[in-house]
């Protein structure tokens, strides 16, 4: 080891100090992350059970029951735009 002026750290103290200071953030991260795979287990957990919903089947005379409707409700906003306009 090569020694330096007093006071200052020798190249391997410093490499030292870095590496203690490395494994230190490293213990705070693994601790962070296993607090997120505990979270995220639970709302596994908790949302298991409930897959994708399924969809509902309209029959054909219900299609066309709503459609005509819609087709209703857009005659009456036009006859309504067509009014104003005439205004």
């Amino acid at each position: 080891m090569m020694s330096s002026r007093e006071g200052e750290p020798t190249q391997m103290g410093a490499m030292t100090d870095i590496l203690k200071r490395l494994k230190k953030e490293r213990d705070r991260v693994e601790r962070q992350l296993a607090g997120i795979n505990a979270a995220l287990s639970a709302f596994g957990k908790v949302y298991a059970g409930t897959g994708p919903r399924k969809r509902r089947k309209l029959s054909a005379k219900a299609r066309a029951k709503i459609a005509a409707a819609q087709r209703k409700r857009w005659a009456a906003w036009k006859a309504k735009q067509k009014n104003a306009a005439q205004r």
